[in-house]
C-alpha cells in the first residue's frame, strides 16, 4: 500500500467514526432548519459523501463534527433556494443571515444546549407512536445510532431492501402524519417517553439473547442501546422511568462476557462464573437505579427490573441471591403490566424461593395463555421444574418443544442437549 493509500484509508476510518459519533446531532441540527426528516438525513449523507472526497486530500479538519454540520447547512441554504416553492422561507431565511454574523465552522457547535434539545426532539420523532415498532426501531438506529442500512438488516437477520423499505416508509409516514419536531409537554411526555424506552429496550433485548441466527448475543446492539439509553438520561435527567431502564440495561451488559462459552454456546445465569460479571458497568447500575428511587417513591416497570437485576448483581454466588425479594418484585411488577411473560418470570422465582412444585403449579396456569403459546421459554422453565421435580421424562418432552419453538440456533442446540441428559437419565 503507498503512502497515499494509506492516508486516504486512515481518513476514510476517520470519517466513519466521525459519522457514527457526530450523524444523530447533524441530522436533529438539520431537521430543525428544515423541517422535514427525510430532507435532513439526505442533507448529512451529502455532508459525509463530500467529507469521504475532500478529508483524504485535504487533511481531517480540526473539529471534524463542526466541518459536517457547517457543509451540510450550507448544503441546505441552496437547497431551499431551489425550491421555488419555499420563496417565502427563503427570503426569510435570507434576512436572517443578512442580519446575523455567519458563524465559521468553530462556532457551529458551540450552541451546546441547542444540540441537545434538537437531540431530544429528534429521539421523539424516531420513537413517534405513529410508526409500527419495526419502523421505530430501524428509524432509531439509523437517526441516532449512525448504523447504515446493510449494518441493521445484518443485525436483525432482515434483508436490506426490507429494512431499507422500512426505513423510507417511517419517513413518509411521519411527514404525512404532520409529526411536529418538538418535544412532548406535560402528559403527553410520559406516554411518548414509554415508547421511546420501549424502542431502547427492543434494542437491547435483541442483542442480549437473539431471536434468531446462530449468534446468543449480538454485543453491538447492546452496546448501541446502552449509549441510546445514557445519552437520554442526559437529556431528560428528572424521569425515573429513564434511569431505571439504563441502571437495567447497565447491570445486564455486565454479565455479558460471562453468558457465552468457549464456543460460543449460552451459559444460564445460575451457571455463570461470577467473577467474569463486570463490577464497573454494575456500579454505574446501581447508581443508576439510586437515582430512579430518589426521584420517584413509587417505582415503574424499568425501575422494577432494574431492581430484579439488582438482587442478582449484589449476589456474589446463586445461593446468596434474595430471591423472596424477587419474587415480591416480580409480583409488583405483574400488577403493573398484567404481563404473562412476567408470570412466568415470577414462577421462576417462586420456584427458587419456595421449591419447584410451586413454581410449577403457577407455571400451569400459564399453559393455555393465548400469547404464550408460541413462546419457547414456556415449555423450557416447565422442562426446568420437571427435571428438579425428579420427572425426566417429562420434562425431556418439553425441552423438546422449546427447541422447535425457537428460532436461535444456539438456544435450540442447548435445549436439545437438556432434552438428551434427561433421556440419559432414564424415567
Amino acid at each position: 500500500m503507498t503512502n497515499s493509500d494509506s492516508r486516504r484509508s486512515a481518513a476514510h476510518g476517520t470519517v466513519e467514526a466521525v459519522w457514527r459519533i457526530e450523524s444523530p446531532r447533524l441530522v436533529a441540527g438539520l431537521t430543525r432548519l428544515v423541517r422535514d426528516l427525510g430532507t435532513a438525513e439526505e442533507l448529512a449523507q451529502d455532508a459525509l459523501v463530500a467529507a469521504l472526497e475532500q478529508w483524504p486530500k485535504d487533511g481531517v479538519p480540526a473539529n471534524p463534527g463542526a466541518w459536517l454540520m457547517a457543509t451540510a447547512k450550507h448544503r441546505a441554504i441552496d437547497l431551499i433556494r431551489r425550491r421555488e416553492r419555499l420563496a417565502g422561507k427563503v427570503d426569510e431565511l435570507g434576512r436572517t443571515l443578512d442580519r446575523e454574523p455567519q458563524p465559521g465552522p468553530e462556532e457551529l457547535v458551540e450552541q451546546g444546549e441547542d444540540i441537545q434539545d434538537d437531540l431530544l426532539r429528534l429521539v421523539f420523532t424516531a420513537c413517534h407512536p405513529v410508526l409500527g415498532t419495526e419502523a421505530r426501531v430501524a428509524l432509531t438506529l439509523r437517526l441516532l445510532g449512525g448504523l447504515s442500512t446493510p449494518e441493521i438488516a445484518r443485525a436483525f437477520l432482515v434483508p436490506e431492501p426490507t429494512v431499507a423499505q422500512r426505513i423510507v416508509r417511517a419517513k413518509r409516514t411521519l411527514a404525512k402524519a404532520g409529526v411536529p419536531f418538538e418535544v412532548p409537554q406535560g402528559p403527553e411526555l410520559v406516554e411518548r417517553l414509554e415508547s421511546v424506552l420501549e424502542v431502547v429496550y427492543l434494542i437491547f433485548n435483541e442483542g442480549y439473547a437473539a431471536t434468531a441466527g446462530e449468534d446468543w448475543m449480538r454485543p453491538a446492539l447492546c452496546e448501541e442501546a446502552l449509549r441510546l439509553g445514557r445519552i437520554l438520561a442526559e437529556l431528560v435527567p428528572d424521569q425515573a422511568e429513564v434511569h431505571g431502564l439504563v441502571a437495567l440495561l447497565e447491570i445486564q451488559a455486565s454479565r455479558s462476557a460471562a453468558r457465552t462459552g468457549p464456543g460460543g454456546e449460552p451459559v444460564l445465569l445460575l451457571e455463570q462464573d461470577r467473577g467474569r460479571w463486570d463490577r464497573l458497568l454494575i456500579g454505574r447500575g446501581l447508581a443508576a437505579l439510586e437515582r430512579a428511587e430518589a426521584l420517584s417513591a413509587v417505582p415503574g416497570p424499568y425501575v422494577l427490573q432494574a431492581s430484579i437485576a439488582a438482587c442478582h448483581a449484589r449476589a456474589r454466588t446463586p445461593q446468596e441471591t434474595d430471591w423472596v425479594r424477587i419474587v415480591a418484585l416480580y409480583e409488583a411488577l405483574a400488577r403493573r403490566t398484567q404481563s404473562p411473560v412476567v408470570e412466568l418470570n415470577r414462577a421462576v422465582a417462586l420456584a427458587m424461593a419456595f421449591g419447584p412444585a410451586v413454581g410449577l403449579e403457577l407455571v400451569d396456569q400459564l399453559t393455555d395463555e393465548p400469547s404464550l403459546q408460541g413462546y419457547h421459554l414456556l415449555p423450557s422453565v416447565r422442562g426446568d421444574l420437571l427435571v428438579r421435580l425428579g420427572r425426566p421424562a417429562q420434562a425431556r418432552t418439553e425441552f423438546e418443544r422449546a427447541a422447535a419453538l425457537t428460532l436461535n440456533e444456539r438456544e435450540r442446540a442447548l435445549l436439545l442437549e437438556r432434552a438428551a441428559a434427561c433421556g440419559a437419565t432414564g424415567g
